[in-house]
């Protein structure tokens, strides 16, 4: 349905560990932790399941069983994924100060009630980001009642700059690549007493990027209870530095058990970090020599958190082309793939690009065992977060979709 059809530029295969989810493994994302971060985020006004649309006509073009692409360009006003996690890990954050005010942990309702806005007011939370995620961030500082400072690097499109701007953040933008941005923020906070709510993690900073993955993590509940007739055998799913892949890999594990679906990681060629940590078989950083036109994408270093969870539970690592990019949100928004018009950003389709070419490589589809049984799982992680980069890629705006 892609002419002409998306190419994979390279991959890896990894032999992961097979039957139940391994609770040595709870360390890093446990049951109890992504059902907690279920009942609060349930609990947040405007919350509802964001919808999965089956592409059955693209299914059927592919020789497959069924696609479902989750939809979290309806996910709050946010129109992102990232709205799960990044507000969560600073409401988690922001009940965690109080308790060393108080010695004694409140619930998250009541931060969000703004019972200790007086108490959070001098409390500064900080991201580097390409958009996504400092918008969350800036959202729950401002259900929190506390400062937002965020990093962001030198492509990022003022629209999104403006976004979280709009959600009273203060937006310091640098000279570089997002993992440069990362390094700025991280030293800036230190020096301040400022506090980073990243959802990647390195050495000697994971607490805070496991309460993220932890609302990543809803999303997956959610499709296990929508899926729960038909559940996935695949999940494709974006790179970046793979904080999602591992937390929706996590949760369908924790929900399937040995069904779970097969982990398939679809990255850009030019920010392909969890490839070359596969390839490597330990974290490995990749040069960011250019940027990839899916922004949310662009990370030349991995989660340390994501890594012990991919190496155990994600077997394929793909990488792909700019080229697919356009051409996916365009048959998207027409509704040829079926399941309706969909709205889709730039992020949102390294799945459905990954599928869409493996799915037409002869000797890839029977590695990855694509057939007519198959039923894969997409996220579509992003709406129109940038209308006029939708607007361009597209050819027309979101709001004629």
């Amino acid at each position: 349905m892609l002419q002409p059809p998306p190419r994979i530029l390279d991959q890896a295969h990894l032999t992961v560990t097979q039957g139940p989810w391994p609770a040595a493994l709870d360390a890093v994302l446990s049951p109890a932790m992504a059902e907690a971060a279920l009942t609060e985020i349930a609990d947040w006004p405007g919350y509802a399941p964001t919808p999965i649309h089956r592409l059955d006509r693209l299914a059927e073009a592919l020789g497959l069983g069924a696609i479902y692409y989750k939809d979290e360009g309806h996910r709050f006003a946010l129109e992102s994924f990232k709205a799960l996690g990044g507000a969560y890990g600073v409401l988690r954050l922001a009940a965690a100060q109080v308790a060393e005010r108080s010695g004694a942990t409140p619930a998250l309702s009541r931060i969000r009630a703004g019972e200790f806005r007086e108490q959070l007011h001098e409390l500064t939370v900080t991201t580097a980001t390409d958009g996504n995620h400092g918008r969350s961030v800036a959202w729950g500082a401002q259900m929190a009642g506390c400062r937002c400072r965020i990093y962001i690097h030198a492509t990022v499109s003022s629209g999104r700059q403006q976004a979280m701007e709009a959600l009273g953040a203060e937006v310091v933008r640098i000279e570089g690549d997002y993992d440069e941005s990362v390094i700025r923020c991280a030293r800036d906070s230190e020096e301040n007493g400022w506090f980073v709510v990243s959802d990647t993690s390195y050495e000697g900073y994971t607490e805070v990027p496991r309460e993220v993955m932890a609302g990543y993590s809803v999303m997956a509940s959610e499709a296990l209870e929508q899926l729960a007739d038909a559940p996935p055998t695949h999940l494709f799913i974006q790179g970046g530095v793979g904080g999602v892949a591992a937390a929706l890999c996590a949760r369908f594990w924790q929900g399937l058990g040995e069904r779970r679906p097969r982990t398939v990681v679809v990255e850009p060629a030019s920010a392909a970090c969890i490839l070359a940590t596969a390839r490597a078989g330990s974290p490995t950083q990749v040069p960011l020599e250019e940027e990839t036109l899916m922004a949310g994408l662009s990370c030349g270093t991995i989660s340390l958190l994501a890594w012990d969870i991919l190496k155990a539970g994600a077997s394929d690592y793909l990488s792909i082309g700019e080229e697919g990019v356009a051409p996916a949100m365009r048959l998207l928004a027409s509704g040829e793939a079926g399941g309706g018009a969909i709205v889709a950003g730039e992020s949102a389709v390294a799945g459905l690009i990954g599928l869409t070419a493996a799915a037409q490589d002869e000797a890839l589809r029977a590695g990855l065992g694509l057939g007519p049984d198959s039923r894969v799982f997409l996220l579509g992680s992003e709406g129109a977060t940038d209308p006029d980069i939708y607007r361009r890629l597209v050819g027309s705006g979101p709001h004629s979709v």
